[in-house]
């Protein structure tokens, strides 16, 4: 069965979940998990991802999280994989740690986002991994602490989510609406699979198969049937458009011709400045904005793939101007 292609946009609203492979652990002591979420910090630190809520748990994590500029698919590929190196390297294995790609569910904000705070915050509880809610209020590896003051997590945004409760007892009162979630056990309603699952209820969403029923549901998003065809529209109107508008090759011309250099020069040994801010202006847009494989870009810049990746952050220093560039280009074909 061929792979869905990811659901992603700026700005949209993401629950993912990410497992171990064969359901090994992903975290085996404190220094995976601290390596886990300073990794987590620092992608919400960048903008790449507003950090809702999330949960680390022995075999599995789950983040409720919103894109940036940033593509998913970009920002989890280079999350999960300098995680896993650097686990592998920890306690000397070998091989793949995570189970096949992660998985993301786009959410309809209005009524999922706080069921899925609650939710996903309840994890550790459910899994007896504390045992009351006391204990979670402290736990250090899911964001429900966070919300309540008692672990500091600057990069968590907190604010956006008290600010549902109220103003001085939001705290007291967020508390109270995840103890009432407690009796609810696990919820399958708040998977994947909006349209069939509103029309139909869960049932609909267990029977759903690809080919001539494709069309009646979609277990990337979970909303009513009004947002699942919202969102396959706005999907298909902003992909297909950008791949017939910016192809790399033209991508190249553009960024060159602004930087006043000829696209050979790329491949050259030179180090003229103008070069370099062509390369990091190319790869910002390939990698950064667009979310495409750093790899494909290098021969095109004549750079080894992981100094691709270095170029394109010195690219997002001037992203300002590369969106002008951009537009430009748009406007133009």
């Amino acid at each position: 069965m061929p792979r869905q292609a990811r659901l992603d946009a700026p700005g949209t609203l993401h629950h993912v979940m990410v497992r171990g492979i064969e359901r090994t652990a992903i975290v085996r002591d404190a220094a995976d998990r601290a390596d886990f979420v300073a990794r987590l910090a620092g992608l919400a630190a960048t903008g790449a991802l507003t950090v809702y809520a999330w949960a680390l748990l022995p075999n599995h994590a789950h983040l409720l999280v919103r894109t940036g500029t940033r593509a998913l698919a970009r920002t989890m590929r280079s999350f999960l994989t300098g995680y896993a190196g650097a686990f592998n390297r920890r306690h000397k294995r070998v091989g793949h740690l995570f189970q096949n790609r992660y998985k993301s569910v786009v959410l309809e904000e209005e009524p999922y986002l706080l069921e899925l705070v609650r939710y996903l915050h309840l994890n550790p509880l459910r899994a007896a991994l504390v045992p009351d809610l006391r204990a979670l209020d402290r736990y250090p590896w899911a964001g429900h602490s966070a919300l309540l003051g008692t672990v500091a997590r600057p990069w968590q945004a907190t604010d956006a989510i008290l600010g549902h409760f109220g103003g001085r007892r939001a705290r007291a009162a967020y508390r109270a609406f995840v103890a009432a979630g407690i009796a609810h056990g696990r919820r399958r309603d708040l998977q994947g699979g909006g349209l069939v699952r509103s029309a139909g209820g869960w049932a609909a969403v267990a029977s759903l198969r690809r080919g001539r029923e494709a069309y009646r549901g979609d277990e990337r998003i979970l909303g009513s049937g009004a947002f699942v065809e919202a969102v396959r529209r706005e999907m298909e109107a902003g992909t297909r458009p950008a791949a017939r508008l910016l192809p790399l090759a033209e991508l190249v011309q553009r960024v060159c011709q602004q930087c006043g250099v000829a696209p050979e020069a790329l491949t050259g040994r030179g180090r003229r400045p103008a070069v370099s801010q062509a390369r990091a202006g190319i790869a910002y847009w390939w990698v950064e904005r667009l979310g495409q494989s750093g790899r494909a870009l290098a021969p095109v810049l004549g750079l080894h793939p992981a100094v691709v990746y270095k170029a394109a952050r010195r690219g997002a220093a001037n992203a300002a101007a590369w969106q002008e560039r951009l537009a430009a280009a748009h406007k133009t074909t």
